[in-house]
C-alpha cells in the first residue's frame, strides 16, 4: 500500500513537471500585462486593429497529435463569459502562429485549421471590448495539446461544443493571460 502511494506521488510530480514545460508566449502580449490597441476589437464602441497576437508554444506533452487555441474573457457580463477566438485542427508540427493569423479568411493558418463563430457572431479573432467603466477584463489565451489528429466537430458548432471536444481530448494546456479595460 505504501509503495502504491509513493508511486502515485512520483507520477503526480512527474506529470506536473511535464505540464510546467508546456508554455505559450507572445511578443505582443505579456503574461499579466495589458493588451495593446492591436488586440482591441473595432466595433461595439471600441477602436482597435482587431488582430490576434503572434503566439509561440513549446514543451507540449508527449503524444500530442494536434493543437487548438482559445481566447476567452471570463469577466464578460454575460453569465457565461465571452469567446474571442476558437481555432482547432492545427497540426502537431505547428509551434506558433503569426500576428493577425485569426483573420476571417484564415489565410495565415495551416490548411487543416478550423475557426468557429465567436461570441461576436463570426469566425476569426475578435479583440477585447469590455463595457466602459468595468474593471479590466482578463483575456485568457490557451493552447490546447490534443491526443487526436483532428476534432470531428459538427459544422456550425459553438465555442462551448468545441470546448467539450477539447476537454475530452486534451493532454495538456498552456495559458497566457492579459487584461484590458476602458
Amino acid at each position: 500500500m505504501r509503495s502504491t502511494a509513493l508511486f502515485l506521488s512520483a507520477l503526480a510530480i512527474a506529470t506536473s513537471a511535464r505540464a510546467a514545460d508546456f508554455t505559450v508566449t507572445s511578443p505582443q502580449v505579456s503574461q499579466g500585462g495589458t493588451l495593446g490597441t492591436a488586440q482591441v476589437f473595432n466595433g461595439f464602441g471600441c477602436q482597435g486593429s482587431n488582430q490576434s497576437p503572434a503566439l509561440t508554444w513549446s514543451g507540449a506533452p508527449a503524444g500530442t497529435r494536434s493543437f487548438a487555441i482559445t481566447v476567452y474573457d471570463p469577466d464578460a457580463p454575460t453569465g457565461s463569459g465571452w469567446w474571442h477566438w476558437v481555432v482547432y485542427n492545427l497540426p502537431a508540427t505547428t509551434s506558433g502562429l503569426p500576428a493577425n493569423a485569426g483573420t476571417v479568411d484564415s489565410r495565415s493558418l495551416p490548411g487543416s485549421a478550423v475557426q468557429v463563430r465567436t461570441d461576436y457572431g463570426t469566425p476569426g479573432f475578435g479583440g477585447a471590448c469590455p463595457p466602459p467603466g468595468d474593471r479590466p477584463h482578463r483575456y485568457v489565451f490557451t493552447v490546447h495539446a490534443l491526443k487526436v489528429d483532428r476534432l470531428d466537430v459538427p459544422a456550425g458548432a459553438s465555442p462551448a461544443m468545441v470546448g467539450y471536444f477539447l476537454g475530452m481530448n486534451r493532454l495538456g494546456q498552456a495559458t497566457l493571460e492579459a487584461r484590458y479595460g476602458r
